[in-house]
């Protein structure tokens, strides 16, 4: 079962939607031959940070990653959570699908085939003193075989 993101808002966020697995051959006299292994992007990444929160929150995110990690579990981010200031709107797609951003961000729609988020290092806290702390969490998305 998932486990859901503390609810706190990053102060910063970078996204990599990922690849599609592929392999280029290139023969003695150059020519080259792509071969696509699939229809599903993989190894997307999103890095948050969190600066200046206090040190409760940075508690919070750290007993997440030991509640995800014990069990091997994955987390889900929701609208107040890791993707907290990231655009809702958007427009219907042509399958007829709401799409936007966020939604996109959060890997959990068809499109992507269900990619799943994961710790992809453990957090990393730095205190400020006074009860303040900044924190950065790298996580990558992993496809599960069924």
């Amino acid at each position: 079962m998932a486990q859901s993101f503390p609810t706190i808002k990053p102060s910063s966020r970078s996204y990599n939607p990922g690849q599609y697995p592929s392999a280029t051959f290139e023969s003695l006299d150059g020519t080259k031959t792509h071969l696509r292994y699939g229809n599903k992007r993989v190894n997307a990444t999103l890095q948050l940070g969190f600066s200046n929160i206090t040190d409760e929150q940075a508690f919070d995110i750290l007993e997440n990653y030991r509640d995800v990690n014990s069990v091997w579990d994955y987390v889900t981010f929701a609208n107040d959570s890791g993707l907290a200031g990231v655009g809702k709107t958007g427009h219907t797609s042509t399958s007829g699908a709401l799409t936007n951003l966020a939604t996109y961000m959060a890997e959990n729609n068809s499109q992507s085939g269900g990619l799943k988020w994961r710790y992809a290092s453990p957090p990393t806290v730095t205190s400020n003193g006074n009860g303040l702390s900044n924190v950065s969490c790298s996580f990558v998305a992993c496809l599960d075989s069924p």
